[in-house]
């Protein structure tokens, strides 16, 4: 297995031979370095670093503004000094070489310092590709969870409420893992299954059908299935 760090810059649509629709998310993923690889009999797996812009390794003073994000930290510029880079990248991700639970694929080996581009990619194949989704703030359990909520007439004044959170004799306590109103969003998602239906080399850029979760310009990792 392997993969790629790419942002998220949209839907769009492809039509087919057939001239059938297809609904397509647009990943911008830009040549990803290799800054590190584990090679050991539990664990095969590298560490990329992409998305473009860059984290400076310079020390910041106090109050200054970082408008584009953190300060890289020591241990990352160590991994960036050994892989020939001028600067630490925005995301760095590790993404496993062997496929678990299928011994019999084939590992693709890499060394510090190369590249891995859409190109690892083809048309057709099954992708999974991780983001976070849309954060939404403190929402109900209606929204939060789906619940059909109380009626609308007849008197009740608890329409998006949750109604009864447990027993009061025995066990006298809300259980634990009770479905209850709060944060809602900006969690890590992987969407599963999707087929890959045009990959553009020149402008660093996969299609793949369906949708993806996060906003636009959310960063994702794109990795093989299967």
């Amino acid at each position: 297995m392997i993969g790629i760090i790419g942002k998220k810059l949209g839907m769009t649509q492809l039509f087919n031979d057939a001239g059938q629709q297809i609904p397509c998310t647009v990943i911008e993923a830009e040549p990803n370095s290799v800054l590190a690889v584990t090679n050991t009999s539990q664990l095969k797996a590298v560490q990329l670093g992409g998305n473009g812009s860059q984290r400076t390794g310079r020390a910041s003073t106090k109050g200054e503004r970082t408008p584009r994000g953190r300060r890289a930290t020591l241990a990352e510029l160590g991994h960036v000094k050994k892989a020939g880079l001028d600067a630490a990248p925005r995301v760095i991700r590790s993404i496993r070489l062997d496929e678990k639970g299928n011994a019999k694929a084939e590992i693709p080996s890499y060394n510090v310092g190369d590249s891995v581009k859409v190109d690892i990619f083809t048309v057709g194949e099954t992708v999974k590709v991780t983001g976070t989704t849309k954060g939404r703030g403190f929402q109900g359990v209606v929204k939060r969870w789906s619940f059909g909520g109380g009626p609308n007439t007849h008197g009740n004044t608890k329409h998006r409420r949750p109604g009864s959170i447990g027993p009061g004799t025995d066990p006298s306590r809300v259980i634990k893992g009770k479905k209850m109103p709060g944060h809602y969003g900006a969690e890590r998602h992987t969407q599963i299954g999707l087929r890959v239906e045009k990959v553009d080399a020149e402008r660093n850029l996969i299609y793949v059908r369906g949708a993806v979760a996060g906003p636009k310009n959310g960063i994702v990792v794109v990795r093989k299935q299967g």
